[in-house]
């Protein structure tokens, strides 16, 4: 959150040039407060656990947000009943009319299918179009970034050899941009996935800023100029033990799944795991709300777009 101090305070200065937002007392007077309204479309077949993972990460600032969660009118969940999703989503239809000050497109278990045999593609898109009218800034996650980096972009997917499953470093490449301020240079956060974005063609795109990036995973974050559109490769809504109920999962199955990488001690999955990445999640989410939805959004929603 800003800090407000007086308009000709020495430190003020000192504190902007350090890339720490203050604001001074004009602008804090002229400023309108309401609740914040976030969409979160939530396309993960269990959807009450990827519901808790994100609202815990949307918790920790001060700001009021009213959640308003979104399900796709051409995709039917198996995974999650009937009576939830009647209770408490809306369909696009029913959404399609109201103005956002952010949204959330979730990741979805259909990787490895081609984006036009995805059965809601089309209604996905006209959704990500939707946005650029009706959403001041839109984070994509995980297969929802490369969604949105296919469809707005043209940046397509490639399948891995190998899933890349674990917990990965990665590097904050523009420390001065907002969204990645108070990150370490090398901060750790959870992949879980079998496709991934060539970065050569995310840096050759001139519309997409690179703010961290893994040897071993590839480009974690990147965004437009502004922070209209923001894409995280990785997941790190994910609790504690998130992948390892998904090693577990396959294992029981009997499916062939690696063990996931830099995640338990020793590589003894008997071990509980370490937490090593809900500090730096927590800023992230923090950083979207503050510096990209709260202080770029009007007061007026029907000014969005």
């Amino acid at each position: 959150m800003p800090i407000k101090v007086q308009n000709d305070l020495p430190a003020k200065e000192i504190l902007e040039n350090e890339n720490i937002f203050v604001m001074d007392e004009n602008r804090s007077i002229h400023q309108d407060i309401r609740l914040l309204q976030i969409c979160i479309l939530n396309l993960m077949p269990v959807k009450q656990d990827t519901e808790l993972q994100l609202l815990r990460a949307l918790s920790n600032t001060p700001l009021q947000i009213h959640i308003t969660f979104m399900k796709m009118n051409s995709h039917v969940s198996l995974h999650t009943p009937v009576t939830h999703l009647n209770n408490f989503y809306n369909t696009f239809d029913e959404l399609r009319q109201r103005k956002f000050d952010g949204m959330i497109i979730t990741g979805a278990p259909v990787e490895q299918i081609e984006f036009c045999e995805v059965d809601y593609w089309k209604e996905l898109c006209e959704i990500m179009d939707w946005t650029k009218k009706h959403v001041t800034s839109t984070f994509h996650i995980c297969w929802g970034a490369q969604a949105g980096l296919y469809h707005h972009f043209g940046i397509r997917k490639h399948l891995l050899e190998s899933k890349l499953f674990g917990l990965f470093e990665h590097r904050v490449m523009n420390r001065k941009v907002p969204l990645v301020r108070g990150f370490d240079d090398i901060f750790l956060a959870p992949h879980s996935r079998h496709t991934a974005v060539s970065n050569e063609d995310i840096h050759a795109c001139e519309e997409l800023l690179v703010l961290a990036e893994s040897e071993k995973a590839g480009i974690y974050l990147c965004m437009t100029d502004g922070g209209r559109q923001i894409f995280v490769m990785g997941h790190p809504e994910y609790d504690r033990v998130t992948l390892h109920d998904e090693y577990m999962r396959d294992k029981n199955k009997g499916l062939e799944i690696a063990m996931p990488e830099n995640y338990y001690t020793g590589d003894d999955c008997t071990i509980r795991p370490n937490l090593q990445w809900r500090a730096h999640c927590n800023m992230l989410y923090s950083n979207w709300l503050n510096y990209y939805v709260y202080q770029a959004t009007p007061y007026d929603l029907e000014k969005i777009g």
